[in-house]
């Protein structure tokens, strides 16, 4: 026997359902809306609050409230009720087509709109364009650059390089090995002007270069320690010397694993016959154009932002000193980087962004 309060039926016309699916097939549609479309077009299908809201991620409530509340108004119901103070001068209509012509569109003889331009363009304040972009994190001005791999082998070295680094080998060491190649050694034509209250550091845009330096660096995923050594060139012969230092600092008896890139130098004759003398060695190599894979990038970053970006080194030595004592600081107090995502995890989402691409690309011509 059924008990509690009876669950309002919904029948759908022909034109509303339509309505209903418009919103969540529109892709740049505001969530809230496409979500609540979706709460009344599985109520309408015959299921309970509680399987609508397992299934969009919300509680039983929110699909009841939604459902009661398009059951007493139709498609005026999913829209917000007002709330205290000023009335609204913005409807959600409006409000609507501000973010769809961010996302669809763009203004005269420009690649991006401004809160001018579109301000201009919908009849309403700068401000308000700026409110409306801040609620649904819309960032014109931004843009981010991405590279996908394109090496046949990039699902294999993935799950590879993501084992090495969720489970490594009991009797093993893992090494994030990479060079950082070129660094300048830059002194500005005038001299600094420090931070002071309300005034941030300040120097010229103009500098002295001073020669460079390459740092060959390989990084203990398991304690955060770095072994890192500066020369003048990153060589065949250079990386082989490196490698003879790491064998000096890393436990006998264990294997070596190695994760690294596909330059030419790691592959070098010099190279693999060192390996060929060094057994316990063992090369994983990332995919091509898949550095993210390396930790030891995560490390260089570090690197740049605290030392390198803002260093003023008049000499390579100077230069060369100051890697070394953020090295030795580095290590005083090391702190491995966790790495979470397992490699399902990666291809699943590298295969998502692919699918938008395409559908984009495929969209817009």
């Amino acid at each position: 026997m059924r008990t509690g309060r009876p669950v309002a039926k919904i029948e759908l016309s022909s034109e509303v359902a339509e309505i209903l699916e418009g919103y969540t097939r529109r892709r740049k549609t505001a969530q809230a809306l496409a979500l609540r479309a979706r709460i009344v077009l599985g109520c309408a299908a015959g299921l309970s609050n509680k399987a609508v809201a397992a299934r969009e991620g919300v509680t039983a409530q929110t699909a009841g409230k939604w459902r009661r509340r398009f059951v007493e108004r139709g498609l005026d119901g999913l829209v917000d009720e007002p709330r205290p103070g000023a009335p609204r001068t913005i409807d959600d209509a409006k409000v609507e087509n501000v973010i769809v012509q961010t996302l669809e569109s763009r203004p005269p003889a420009a690649t991006h709109w401004s809160t001018r331009s579109m301000a201009r363009h919908s009849g309403i304040s700068t401000s308000s364009v700026g409110r409306i972009w801040r609620a649904f994190g819309l960032q014109p001005h931004r843009v981010e650059t991405f590279k996908l791999s394109t090496d046949p082998l990039f699902v294999d070295k993935v799950r590879d390089i993501v084992g090495l680094y969720l489970n490594p080998p009991d009797r093993g060491l893992v090494l994030c090995v990479d060079e950082k190649s070129q660094i300048q050694t830059l002194d500005r034509t005038q001299p600094l002007l420090p931070m002071q209250p309300g005034q941030a550091e300040r120097r010229s845009h103009d500098y002295r270069r001073h020669g460079t330096t390459s740092l060959f660096a390989a990084l203990d995923i398991a304690t955060g320690r770095v072994i890192g050594h500066c020369y003048q060139r990153h060589r065949a012969v250079e990386f082989r010397k490196f490698l003879a230092q790491v064998e000096q600092a890393v436990p006998a008896g264990l294997d070596i694993h190695v994760v690294l890139d596909n330059y030419a130098t790691h592959k070098a004759p010099p190279v693999k016959a060192w390996l060929v003398r060094h057994p316990r060695y063992h090369l994983h190599f990332t995919p091509t154009s898949a550095s993210w894979l390396n930790q030891v990038e995560r490390w260089f970053a570090l690197l740049a932002d605290k030392q390198i970006k803002r260093g003023v080194h008049r000499s390579v030595d100077q230069l060369k000193a100051d890697i070394a004592a953020f090295i030795q600081d580095h290590n005083d107090h090391p702190k491995p980087f966790i790495w979470t995502k397992t490699a399902d995890a990666i291809l699943e989402t590298i295969a998502r962004y692919c699918s938008q691409t395409l559908a984009i690309h495929a969209a817009s011509s």
